[in-house]
């Protein structure tokens, strides 16, 4: 790879021995994918927080690389852990777990991270522009970068947006470059998407067709409420990165890079895939009986607005079963001040910041029986937490709340 002085410098070890870890990390990468040179990132997101993923080796990585004195050099900021800071003593998460949760997030702390623990990071504010090159690791917030915001990374593993956040670089391969973004696949959609269960239930079969191909839809037909738009976009991408490796897509006449250069996004022999019913998935998600021990929503992390969907789907009612919805820290005071958090801890439902499901250690709390409205976390609560997963629309969710029963 073609280094600059400074980037060389760093490899040097002129800068300290943190930092040249963290540049040695890229150096690595650029030369297994083939990248002729760096580029500047203006902001990284680092996932592998929770203990539940990363364990004790992953602590001690965070804890030698602080100790090490280096520090973030752009703004990063963290996903989420295993636990809500506040609430899980409230919640029964296990002592020992939340102890080492900690020292985790306080690893970070010390490098400069962000302690945002949140996968939607463009719901607080951080929203990069098109064209913007970043770093970021979660593989929600990387498709919808990619794709709605038509930012440009690739899916980084935590410690290479670790590296990229002490550098302020990161190799110039992959989805940082045209080419690569060209899409490998359209997808025609000839039926109809009613919620944003139903986009969550495409991104399911549109993953599991195309890996890590890029898709371009045509014939998706899109909420005409901005917010609505937002958490169907936000689920459609989700449930591709999670059933396979999508990293981006292409809505024609929508995504910015659609809108630029139409049907030159899509490369000349590319694929050609038609979705005319979603049953097949719904049924695979939606495993067999009506037993709840839990229902959660928020995954990806919700929005201030679909805090307020929820709380006026609840209303005056109160819930039968544990209902958690996940959000960030932010989001969630927002929702106080506006009252919607107390409608929904009224109803005895918790607001659950800085984690969810996926990362949490529900296996470990005895909770099985799981109902959600997300397609992402339908695929990864199987095998992640041992669950057996009720999916439907946040409606049929909150109303099994209610009910008791899925």
């Amino acid at each position: 790879m073609k280094l600059t002085k400074k980037e060389q410098a760093l490899l040097d070890g002129k800068h300290g021995l943190g930092l040249k870890k963290a540049i040695e990390i890229l150096v690595a990468l650029g030369q297994i994918y083939g990248a002729k040179e760096m580029v500047a990132v203006t902001s990284a997101q680092i996932a592998g927080v929770s203990y539940k993923n990363i364990g004790d080796p992953g602590l001690e990585f965070l804890r030698d690389w602080a100790d090490q004195n280096a520090r973030v050099h752009i703004p990063a900021f963290m996903n989420p852990a295993g636990i809500d800071r506040q609430l899980w003593r409230q919640l029964g998460f296990p002592e020992e777990f939340a102890q080492k949760q900690l020292e985790i997030i306080e690893a970070l702390k010390r490098m400069g991270v962000r302690a945002t623990l949140t996968c939607t990071p463009y719901h607080i504010g951080i929203v990069p522009q098109k064209g913007e090159h970043i770093a970021w690791s979660e593989s929600s917030a990387v498709c919808y970068a990619n794709s709605v915001l038509g930012a440009r990374t690739n899916r980084e593993g935590g410690p290479s947006a670790l590296a990229a956040a002490f550098c302020g670089r990161t190799p110039r391969f992959g989805l940082h470059l045209h080419e690569n973004r060209l899409a490998t696949h359209r997808v025609l959609v000839n039926c109809q998407l009613k919620s944003s269960a139903d986009f969550g239930l495409l991104g399911y079969v549109v993953g599991k067709k195309i890996g890590n191909g890029v898709p371009f839809f045509h014939g998706i037909d899109l909420p005409a409420d901005e917010t609505a738009r937002i958490v169907c976009l936000k689920a459609l991408g989700a449930a591709m990165a999670a059933s396979g490796a999508v990293a981006l897509y292409h809505i024609e006449d929508f995504t910015p890079e659609a809108i630029s250069y139409g049907e030159r996004m899509i490369k000349q022999n590319a694929a050609v895939i038609e979705i005319q019913y979603l049953e097949d998935a719904r049924i695979v998600l939606n495993q067999q009986g009506n037993q709840i021990d839990l229902v959660t929503l928020g995954c990806p992390h919700a929005s201030l607005e679909e805090l307020r969907v929820i709380a006026e789907m609840i209303g005056q009612r109160q819930l039968k079963k544990p209902l958690w919805i996940a959000t960030s820290a932010i989001v969630r005071e927002d929702a106080r001040a506006n009252g919607w958090l107390e409608i929904i801890e009224r109803a005895g439902g918790k607001v659950l910041a800085d984690t969810c499901m996926v990362v949490a250690p529900l296996e470990e709390m005895g909770i099985k029986y799981i109902a959600t409205n997300s397609a992402k976390a339908a695929t990864y609560l199987p095998s992640h937490q041992a669950a057996v997963v009720r999916y439907g629309t946040t409606e049929q969710c909150v109303q099994a709340a209610i009910n008791g029963h899925f």
